[in-house]
Formats: C-alpha cells, structure tokens, sequence
C-alpha cells in the first residue's frame, strides 16, 4: 500500500517543501559520489548520525539535526521524500514557511529522542528523514482527516489505485509503526520504528495549537474533516486486458 498522491491542492507555492526535498537529495548524492570508501561512510555516520550512546555521553547533539537529512540508501530516500511531497505542501500551507520549517525540524528531533529512549547505550545510528514526515502525517491528520489520498495497492498480480480518507491511510500506517516498534528489538538496527511512531505522535501534538487556532471543533464542523478548499479530481480509468483464446 504507498500513497502516490492527495487531493489536497495548496494555495501557494510550498517553497520550503521544495528546499527539504532538493536538500535531501543533495545530500545523497554527495555521499553518493564523494563518500565512497568504507572509512568515509564509518566517519559520516559517526559525525552526522544519531547514535544513543554519544547522545547518552554527552556528545554531538547537533546530531539530532544533522541525521535528519542523512539516507542508507535510495529507496529510503525515494520513500521519504514521496511522502514529504504528498503531505508536506499542505502543512506549510496553514502553517506559513518558517512555522513550518520549525514544525518539520522540531518533528524530527522528537522523533531522534523518542528512538534514543528505547536504548539510551546503543552504539546503531540512526539516520533519515522519515521521523520528521511522520510529524507531517501527524499535522496533516489532525487537520485534513477526511482528504482523500490516493493508494497504489500490489498484492502479488493485482495492481489498483483507490482513493481513500487520509485517517484510514495514516492510521493504518501508525498502527503498524508502533505494532513493529512493539515487536521488534530496537538495538539491532533495522527500521527505526519508534522514531516513525514518536515523529508522528510529537507532530500531531505540535499542530494543535493551529487546529484551535483555526476553531477546533469549528474547523472541523466547517470542513467536515475535508480540505476548506475545493479538492482537487483525477480520471480514473480501467485499463482494457487483452483476452487470451483457449485452444
């Protein structure tokens, strides 16, 4: 299941989602063709990443900043990023530029902690930006629940996109963040689940202030939990199969 797109327009230019996307991106490709040697890349994370048994000693605290816009990989980086497109134009939308720049550095340095909280002497870094877009997801949950997100869904043969109310998507996506979190061993590395589900959490949390701002429950009953804007529409359209005759 990966959102490939919402209709949700924004109503100005999201500057500040473009700079974080292009930053990221840049970013990778640095290490990308300049951080090449199994030494450099030991020395890249050990200076950029989180790792909660410096944090734990007292040492690089910029670390909860900088490991924000470090990626293990492309596909780390693609997802991130898709997400970030999706969702963050709207948030920067209500939110206006530097709020919103505050709200993703704030998001993804909650999320740094809450993974550091799970093992406070663990010597994995901890990299990406995903902490800070699951605040996002968060922002985006309080205020749009009812915006239509649309799916691209795979199982096996079966290929569809089907629109659906970001609360289904987003909840969906929480659930299995804090279920993994709870079944996994957060000092053997892998998926930094709790940073997901803490990014999340801390940015829910940091947009209520604009959700009441906007009139709470008001803005709700104005909106009906939809965008307070007219939504944006797709075609969707079958594709035809070719049939295959028996002999």
């Amino acid at each position: 299941m990966l959102p490939i797109r919402d209709h949700n327009p924004s109503e100005r230019i999201p500057y500040v989602t473009y700079a974080l996307i292009a930053l990221n991106v840049a970013v990778y490709l640095f290490g990308l063709f300049f951080i090449t040697t199994d030494r450099q890349i030991g020395a890249l994370y050990y200076d950029f990443a989180m790792i909660p048994a410096r944090i734990t000693a007292g040492e690089n605290y910029p670390s909860l900043v900088t490991s924000i816009f470090l990626h293990a990989g492309f596909m780390h980086l693609a997802g991130n990023m898709l997400f970030l497109w999706i969702f963050g134009d709207n948030m920067e939308d209500k939110m206006g530029h530097i709020p919103f720049l505050l709200f993703y550095l704030a998001s993804g340095i909650g999320a740094d902690l809450a993974q550091y909280a799970t093992d406070i002497y663990s010597p994995v870094p901890t990299v990406g930006a995903s902490g800070a877009i699951a605040g996002v997801m968060g922002g985006y949950l309080l205020l749009f629940p009812k915006a239509k997100v649309d799916i691209f869904i795979f199982f096996i043969i079966i290929f569809r996109i089907i629109p659906v109310p970001a609360w289904i998507m987003l909840g969906i996506w929480f659930a299995l963040q804090l279920g993994n979190g709870v079944i996994s061993d957060a000092s053997g590395g892998g998926v930094a689940y709790w940073a997901h589900a803490g990014g999340f959490v801390i940015g829910f949390l940091l947009t209520i202030p604009l959700w009441v701002r906007l009139g709470g429950g008001g803005f709700w009953a104005r909106t009906g939990g939809h965008p307070d804007h007219p939504e944006a529409t797709y075609p969707f359209t079958k594709s035809s199969v070719p049939r295959v005759k028996r002999r």
